[in-house]
Parts: C-alpha cells; structure tokens; sequence
C-alpha cells in the first residue's frame, strides 16, 4: 500500500494542473448539483415500524381532520392582564393564520376558556335545573297518587252500595281519564328527566376530563393557542415557519407579546455560526504557530474546505432523494473540517522534516504520501468504518447520518492523499520560511551532522512529556486511569430524550415559550401525548361518547397524567382521539414512565371497555426513537470494538496493541459521556456552556459518540504507535522504541488534536440546540483520549511491557497480510536502488535520507 501511495504522490506532483482541475471540476460540479436537487432537511427521527408511526399512519387514514403536524404559541400580556383590544389582537392573529394554505385549524385560547368556563356553570345550573325538575315531579307524582287513592276509595264504596258498572263508569271515568293522563305525563316527565341527568352526567365527565387544562392562566398573564398543519411539523419550510411568526409577532402593537414554540422556531436552514468560525479561526491560529508560514498554514484549512466542500455538497444533492435530518450534514461538516486538516498537515508536516533534510522535493512529496499518507489511509478507514456501520441498527435516519459522515470524511481522505501533493508540487519551497531554510542548509552544510541529529534525536527522546511518562510509567499509568475513571462515574445515571424547548438558549423564543408555558400552564402542556382509541363497531352516538369518557377515566388513572381529553371521534364511531397531558415535560423521565404505563394498561382498558388504544404523536414518537438507540447501543459498540481489534491487529501485528488501544477508548468513552451527564443532564457549570435547562442527553449523542471517537482514537494511536512500531522495526530495542517514536509524533499530534478539539468546541455553542451536546462530547472525548489515553496511558503501558508489546504467535504472523503502515518497502527500494546506482558508480552510499523517513508523523525541530 505504501508502494501505490508512493506513485500516486509522484503523479500528482508531476501532474499538479490536471489534479487541481479535476478536483476544481467536482467542486463546481457538486456545488451545482446541490443548489439543483438539495431538499429540505428536517428533525424527523421517526422509525418506521414503531406503534408511533403505525398509529399516525392510521390516524392520517382514518381520521385526516386530526392528522398534520401541531405546534403552540403562547401570548403573554403585560402588567394588568390582557386587554379587550389585546384579545382582540390574539384573536385576528389567529384567524389571519388559519387563512395559510399550510395552516388548518387555529384555536382561540379565549373562545375555549369562555366555553370551558360556561360548561362549568352550565353543569351547575343544569344540576339545579334538575333538582327543580326533580321536585316538581315528585309532587306531580305525590298528587296523582293521591287521587289514584282517592278515586280507588270512590271506586269501592260506589260498589260496596251496588251501584252498576255503568253508574260507576258514569261518575268516575272523567277522573279516571284525567288520572291516567297525569300518570302518562309523569313518565315522560320522569324519561325527560332522566336523559336530562344523562346528558348533564356526561358534561360532567367532560368538565372532568378536562380539569386541569387551560387556554387562559388563572393570573390572566398567558394564553395558549395550538395551530395545527397540514403537513407534518418537520414538512414546514423555513419560509412557512417564519411567516408564522411574523402574523403572530402582529399583537405586539397591542402590548401582547406572542412566543412560537419550538416546532415553528426551529431553523435548520444553516450551517455555520459565530462559534464554528471561531473555533475554525483557533485552528489556523494553531496551524500558523507550528508551521511558522501562512502559505503552509493554509494548505491544511484549503483541503479540508474543499474536503467538506465536496463532501457535505453531495449530501446536500441527497437532500432530496432521501429524508435528511439537520445534523446530518452538521456531523459531515464536524467531522470533514477535523479530519481534513489534519490529514493533510500530517502529510505537510512530513514532507517540510524531509525538505529540511536535504531531500528532492519531488521524492519527498511522493515519500511524505507513501509514509504519513498511509498512516492517513488506515485512520481514516477506522472513521469511515465506524460511521458506516451506523447502519447496522437500523434506523433510517441514523443510517443517512453516518454514510453522511463517512462519505465526507472519505472525501478529505481523498483529497489529502492526491490534491495536498498537487498543491505542495504547486507551492514549492514557500511551504518553508525563508528563514528555516537558511538554518536547514547551514546546519545540512556542517560535516557529520548526521550522527550529531541522530545523538540529539535519542536525548531529545528522554525529555519533554515522553520521557516524563516513561520515566514514571505506573504512576502515568495509574493517574490517567484514575482520571479517566473518575470523569466516567456520573455516566452511570445516563438518561436519553430528544430535546424540547426547555434544552433552548436562554434568549431565544423557542426557551421563552417553553419557561411561560411551563409557568402558566404546567410543564405537560408543552409536551402532550396523543392517544387513539379503536373502537367497536356499531355504537351509536350516545355509546360511543360515554365510550370515550370511559376510556378517559382510565387514562387518567395513569400516575402524573394530569388530563386526558377525548378531541375527535371519526364519522363512523371507530376511531377516537385523546389529549393526554402530562405533569413533566416531554424530555422528563416522569413523561416516559406515563408513557410506558400508558401501554402497559392497554390490555386493561381492552378488558374493560373493547377499545384497542395506541400511542402517537411528537412525544410518544421521541421516547420510542430514545428507547430505539438505548437498546441499539450494546451491539453497535460490539461491532466497533470488534472492528478495531481485527484492525489495529493487522496494521500493527501485535495482540497488546490493539487490546491497549480498544480499552483506552473505552476509558476515553466513558469519561466523556460523564462529562455530558455532569454538564447537560445534572447541569454543572451550566451557565459556562449555556445550559439553562439541565435534562436528558440528546438519543442518538452515544451511538454517534462511540463511532466517531472510536474512529479519531484509533488515528492517533495509528500516528503514535506507527512510529514507535517502526523504530522497533529498525533496531532500536522496544523501551527506547517507545521514546523515540512518541518523540517524533508528538508535536504533530499534539497540534492535530488541539485543531480537532478546536472545530469541534465550536459546535458547543452552535444555532442548533441539538449540535450543542454532540460538540461538547467530540471536543473534550478527543481531548482526553489524544493527551490521557493515546500520549500517557499507550506508552506507560508499552515502556512497561517492552518486548511483549510486540509479541504475535508465529501461526497469525504467517497468515496475516503486511499492510506496510510504516512504509518499510520505500526505505528497501531506495536502498536497493541507491545501492545499485552505486556499484555502477563505484562509490560509497549516503545516509541522510534514511533519517529523514523514520516516521510517519515525524515532525522537525528546525523552522
């Protein structure tokens, strides 16, 4: 492999023009493709399969009215209450929505509060109503009675006298005629009556079912309105959502303030924001201070924005064949500036050591691709492996994710291993100062100095941060696992949810909705669930209404369901909607124990009434998308366990590498995930990292934790460790390997890290609430697995074991292939080479260049 990437350097450094078109050409050609065929992205995580999806299906089927995406905005009025012309503005706002093609319903907060207000006092005088009706007929029924009595008292002494049937009949059948009249009269009063205790009976069940929800605050300060869609919410275009908020930003002239929630707020329209140009802006900052030029500092930023250019360009033309969440191409952007930059600054960084050395820029281009660009080949096969296999739990929108990721960060492997050598044959000697050039041939110039670099290389090996380390390998050892473990305890109490408006900056007016209608209104309100019941067939109107109470009654049994409220019933009585509020919010662990007891009592509300209830909408759907990655976990982290052994087995052919490098990331994966428990879910230091709302962990930060950072350790552990092997390799006995390859992959390393740490940091603060979390634990995972795991805990371990680290049983070094990451055939062709040219020449070989190649992150300490 070190072979064709050696060829392939040479080509692209005597073809630089045709490469740079043809890299010129994809860029146009991808950036055309993406304004041409680019979709709308949205936050659909929905799987399909799940209860969730199948009940929405069946909801949008049988019952459309109540399909469509719903969302709320609250209207809060200022001191005082709401005025008759602040009513009236909430009022008109809401009616000039409900004119939007996008918009199908809108509900008036004070029509509903009025309605439900009047129920209450429409029961109370039914009640009254009825107990006036009560008495009445019971004095009706007392008097009848009385002249049944009285007119059977007649009856018996007009016979007890003998008077004939016809005189009895002659004097009492008008009164016998009037008796049954009233009796006739009485029942009908008394069928009346009873419908009327039915029907005030059932309104008292509504009253019931509702208690507990309200359109206005009791302080009259707030009033919450819900618009329902046409579409699904993650189908609103950005221009739908924002001229939602303009008509209802309207009420500000009448001293109304109107907040939209979350669901119309959301902006996933761009990618870049302050914070991620800033933390780009620390990366070049970086790359100036170690490579000493602007022309060489800029090389790495050139190819990873054309890296991303591509990458994240082709998953934008995606966009439209395929349902693309927003932090798909967010992840691709991540991860494409990381890897970008310090793929190529890996390949820089090797061919300014061996300019410096005297070698021909040509050989060293092509040398610099062969050895640190297989070294880039390896690690960014672990990245593109471990984000490709997103695939294997089988959610679609986490499959798009990571094939996303992958392709993007296959295109900066790309670039970096053909366009760097293009542009470095391009730049010349401006890739170093003139400075350090002056130095380098000065001291190139002085009578043995190889032996004099060779003896400062070895002592230099023995100081600095290495030799500490190795000085000290079981307290280096013992403190870095202790730090580690420390870090990872609060990952213990990880709990998953996807984020609500609560987990919003504090500034914006998804937050601000969420804080008045959590004050005004109850937390539940900003999250409820939906329920649908099936019911039996045939049930006429007053059936299938006491049926939905029924249902309603045992849905509110459920702990912290504070209301549950039948909504619509379909034509044909079979399908019945129910509102559900919670106490907590959607992300709160309470709402997903509801949840979960709601389907656990399914079967007992089919018991008891018939209908067949199942779970739907925002809420439901986000638990069951948590409760989905939370079980994909364990597998997926086999997988890439499993990956990186057979991996790092066959790049460094050792059994204590890849077992060392497998359990540092684990260490490495723990402490980060208890960084994001700390910080996000219990909120410490949360007014340092903006979180106001302290919650669950966004779902799918794991699964995307553990390929991501398995993929950015096993790099640094392939440009640490390749070093070392390849001291080794030539002799030098394995402690002393350890210092001399740590020596030389140190400064590099430690510059790719703090850049990658960099990119990723400026995602901490990102537009996109949900980008937040993701960049916190990519930044401070990679932090400690590059300077705890990968610069402590790697060479403690392999400076302690020193010839073992290396040990492989004769029948596996047999059988397995010699990927050549160290690049050992370039150094025995050259040397076969020189060797020949020398015995035509009679001379005697050289040996500068064998120093200048020993590495495949080596980096100088000239210029």
């Amino acid at each position: 492999m070190a072979l064709l990437l050696y060829r392939l350097g040479k080509f692209s450094y005597r073809h630089r023009w045709l490469v740079i078109s043809l890299w010129l050409a994809v860029l146009v050609a991808v950036g055309g493709s993406a304004a041409a065929f680019h979709g709308t992205l949205s936050n659909n995580f929905q799987i399909p399969g799940t209860e969730t999806q199948r009940i929405a299906d069946k909801l949008k089927q049988e019952l459309p009215a109540a399909s469509g995406g719903s969302a709320t905005i609250v209207f809060e009025a200022p001191a005082g209450g709401f005025t008759d012309a602040g009513r009236a503005a909430v009022t008109a706002a809401l009616t000039k929505l409900g004119d939007l093609p996008d918009v199908k319903a809108t509900t008036d907060p004070f029509a509903t509060q009025a309605q439900l207000d009047q129920a209450g006092q429409a029961i109370t005088d039914g009640g009254q109503q009825l107990a006036a009706g009560q008495a009445k007929l019971d004095a009706s029924r007392a008097q009848l009675d009385a002249g049944a009595a009285r007119l059977g008292a007649a009856e018996q002494q007009l016979k007890a006298a003998g008077a004939p049937a016809v005189v009895v009949e002659a004097q009492l059948g008008q009164q016998k005629a009037a008796l049954t009249q009233g009796q006739q009269q009485l029942a009908a009063g008394t069928q009346e009556l009873e419908a009327a205790k039915a029907k005030l009976e059932l309104g008292k069940r509504q009253a019931q079912a509702s208690r507990g929800i309200r359109f206005v605050s009791e302080d009259g300060q707030a009033a919450v309105a819900q618009v329902q869609f046409t579409t699904s919410i993650n189908g609103l275009t950005p221009a739908v959502r924002q001229q939602v908020q303009d008509i209802a930003h309207e009420t500000s002239a009448a001293g109304v303030t109107a907040l939209a929630s979350k669901e119309i707020t959301e902006d996933i329209s761009e990618l870049f924001g302050t914070a991620e140009i800033i933390g780009i802006a620390v990366a070049a900052l970086v790359l100036i201070l170690m490579l000493g030029t602007l022309v060489a500092a800029g090389l790495p930023l050139l190819m990873a924005l054309i890296g991303v250019g591509v990458g994240v360009g082709i998953t934008f033309a995606l966009s439209g064949a395929f349902d693309m969440s927003s932090i798909s191409p967010m992840l691709a952007l991540m991860l494409g500036l990381a890897v970008g930059i310090d793929y190529s600054l890996f390949i820089v960084n090797r061919h300014r050591t061996q300019l410096l050395t005297g070698m021909d820029p040509e050989e060293s281009v092509s040398r610099a691709t062969g050895t640190s660009g297989n070294a880039v080949l390896f690690a960014g096969l672990t990245v593109i492996i471990a984000l490709a296999a997103l695939v294997v739990p089988g959610l679609p929108f986490l499959s798009v994710m990571g094939l996303a990721a992958a392709g993007t960060v296959a295109v900066a492997v790309l670039v970096a291993l053909s366009l760097t050598p293009a542009m470095l044959s391009l730049i010349g000697r401006r890739i170093i100062s003139r400075r350090a050039w002056a130095k380098a041939e000065a001291h190139n110039a002085e009578a043995g100095h190889e032996a004099a670099d060779q003896a400062k290389d070895e002592a230099k090996s023995t100081r600095g941060w290495g030799g500490l380390v190795t000085r000290h390998p079981i307290v280096a050892l013992v403190a870095g696992v202790l730090l580690l473990g420390t870090l990872a305890l609060p990952a213990a109490q990880l709990q998953l949810a996807l984020p609500d408006g609560g987990s919003e900056p504090v500034d914006s007016e998804a937050y601000q909705a969420y804080d008045v209608t959590a004050r005004s209104f109850g937390e539940g309100v900003t999250g409820p669930i939906v329920v649908v019941g099936e019911f039996p067939a045939n049930l006429d109107a007053t059936q299938a209404q006491k049926l939905q109470y029924d249902v309603a009654d045992q849905i509110r049994g459920v702990e912290n369901v504070v209301a549950a409220v039948p909504v619509a019933l379909s034509q044909d009585r079979r399908t019945a909607v129910f509102q559900v509020i919670p106490e907590e919010g959607p992300a709160k662990a309470g709402t997903v124990q509801v949840v979960r007891e709601l389907r656990e009592r399914g079967a007992q509300i089919q018991a008891e009434t018939g209908v067949t209830i199942g779970l739907t909408g925002q809420t439901a759907g986000n638990i069951d998308v948590s409760t989905k990655l939370g079980d994909a976990l364990p597998p997926y982290l086999a997988i890439v366990v499993g990956l990186s052994l057979l991996l790092l087995l066959l790049v460094f052919r050792s059994i204590v590498v890849p077992l060392l490098a497998t359990g540092g990331f684990l260490l490495s994966l723990a402490a980060a995930f208890g960084l994001v428990v700390a910080v996000y879910q219990w909120g410490w230091l949360g007014a340092v990292f903006d979180v106001a709302n302290p919650g669950a962990v966004l779902s799918f930060l794991p699964i995307i934790l553990i390929g991501v950072l398995f993929g950015l350790a096993m790099d640094y552990q392939v440009f640490i460790a390749s070093g070392m092997r390849e001291a080794y390799m030539h002799g030098a006995p394995a402690k002393k390997a350890v210092r001399i390859g740590f020596s030389h992959a140190a400064a590099v390393v430690t510059a790719a890290a703090i850049i990658m740490v960099s990119v990723f940091a400026g995602f901490i603060f990102s537009h996109l609430t949900m980008v937040r979390p993701l960049g916190f634990a990519m930044a401070f995972g990679v932090l400690l697995d590059a300077f705890v795991v990968r610069m402590t805990i790697v060479p403690a371990v392999m400076y302690l074991l020193g010839e073992k680290t290396w040990w492989l049983p004769t029948w596996l070094d047999r059988i397995l292939p010699d990927v050549d990451v160290e690049g050992a055939k370039l150094n025995r062709d050259a040397s076969t080479q020189e060797l020949e040219g020398l015995s035509d020449s009679g001379s005697s070989p050289a040996t500068p260049t064998d120093g200048a190649v020993s590495s495949g992150a080596t980096t100088s300490n000239q210029g």
